[in-house]
C-alpha cells in the first residue's frame, strides 16, 4: 500500500521529468523534481514560518505566565492554551510539514533503490502513459543509454563511502546538504545575545537554581541546529548520491523559501495599521506586557479560589 500510495506516484513524476526534459539527464530530473516539490509544499512552508515567528513573539508573554503561575502547572498549561487560541497558533503546527518531508524522502529513496540496482525499473516501474514516451520506449529498447550521472560529473548510483573508497564527487554533495541544512535551522534560531546555553543551565540547576522551561527549550534548538546536520552527513554518506543530491537542493530551497516568508512576515507586521512597527516596538510589548500580567495575576487568584473550594467540598 505504501508503494502504491507513497513510492510510485513520487518515483513517476521524477521519471515523467527524466522523460521530457532536454537531454534527458538523471541529476538535473532530481534538481527540478526536488524545486517542483518544494514549491508545492510553500503553502505549508508559509504555515511554518508564520508559527515559528509568532512563538518567538509571544516568549515575553510565556516567561510572566510562568513567572505569575509560580509553579501551579494546571493554572499554567490553561493560560498558556488560551494564549496560543487567542493569537491562533498551534505549537505543533510545523509537525505536518516535516512528516510530508520524511515521507517523500523515503518514497525518493525507495523508488532511487529500484533504478540504482536495475536500471530497466526506471521503465517498468513508470505508469504505462509514460512508458509510452519517446525516450522511456528508447530506454526500454537500450537500457544502457540510460545514464545516471549529474552532467557526466558525479556518478550518482555511488556513495561518497564505500567499499571501493571515497568518492569525492559524491562527498562534496554531501557536505554540501550537511552545510546547508546548517544555515536553514540557523535562519530559524532566535538571535538572543543573553541567551544560556544548555551548559550554562544545567550548571545552575546543579548549584540549586530553578531553570526556565523555556530556556531549556531553547538551548536545545541551538544544540540541534549542529546536530541535525552530522547526522544527515551520517545517514547520506553511505547511500547512493542521488539522495544527498536531493537534499541538499531541498535544503537551498528552503533555505530561500524561508527568507522570503520570513521577510513576508516582517512587511505584513510594518504595513498593517494597528500592527507593531519599529518605532512603537517598545511601547506596545511594555504595554502587552502589564495588560497580560493583570489577566495572568486575575486568572491565577481565580484558579487558586477554584482549587481552595474543591477542597473544602
Amino acid at each position: 500500500m505504501f508503494t502504491t500510495i507513497i513510492v510510485r506516484p513520487i518515483f513517476n513524476l521524477l521519471s515523467l521529468i527524466y522523460a521530457i526534459i532536454p537531454g534527458h539527464n538523471f541529476g538535473l530530473a532530481i534538481i527540478i523534481f526536488t524545486i517542483v516539490i518544494r514549491m508545492l509544499m510553500w503553502p505549508l512552508v508559509k504555515k511554518q514560518m508564520h508559527q515559528a515567528k509568532a512563538m518567538r513573539q509571544l516568549q515575553p508573554e510565556i516567561k510572566r505566565i510562568k513567572k505569575e503561575s509560580k509553579g501551579n502547572k494546571q493554572a499554567e498549561s490553561k493560560l498558556l492554551m488560551e494564549l496560543y487560541k487567542e493569537r491562533e497558533i498551534s505549537p505543533f503546527g510545523s509537525i505536518g510539514t516535516l512528516i510530508i518531508q520524511f515521507i517523500i524522502l523515503i518514497g525518493l529513496y525507495s523508488g532511487l533503490r529500484k533504478v540504482v540496482y536495475d536500471p530497466k525499473d526506471l521503465v517498468t516501474f513508470s505508469y504505462s502513459f509514460i512508458q509510452h514516451i519517446g525516450w522511456m520506449k528508447h530506454i526500454a529498447a537500450s537500457p544502457a543509454d540510460f545514464k545516471n550521472t549529474l552532467f557526466g560529473l558525479v556518478n550518482l548510483d555511488r556513495a561518497a563511502i564505500s567499499k571501493s573508497g571515497l568518492y569525492w564527487p559524491a562527498m562534496v554533495i554531501v557536505l554540501a546538504s550537511a552545510v546547508t541544512q546548517f544555515f536553514q535551522g540557523k535562519q530559524l534560531m532566535p538571535s538572543d545575545k543573553n541567551a544560556k546555553g544548555l551548559r550554562e543551565i544545567l550548571k545552575g540547576a546543579g548549584s540549586g537554581q530553578s531553570a526556565d522551561q523555556s530556556e531549556v527549550n531553547a538551548a536545545i534548538g541551538r544544540s540541534t541546529r549542529y546536530f541535525l546536520p552530522v547526522m544527515i552527513f551520517l545517514f547520506t554518506v553511505s547511500y547512493p548520491s542521488a539522495l544527498s543530491l536531493y537534499w541538499f537542493m531541498g535544503g537551498l530551497v528552503a533555505y530561500i523559501q524561508q527568507s522570503i516568508a520570513l521577510r513576508e512576515n516582517v512587511l505584513e507586521m510594518e504595513e498593517a495599521p494597528g500592527k507593531i512597527t519599529s518605532k512603537n516596538v517598545a511601547d506596545i510589548v511594555e504595554a502587552e506586557i502589564v495588560e497580560m500580567n493583570e489577566n495572568v495575576k486575575r486568572k491565577v487568584k481565580n484558579s487558586s479560589k477554584k482549587s481552595k473550594k474543591k477542597r473544602r467540598k
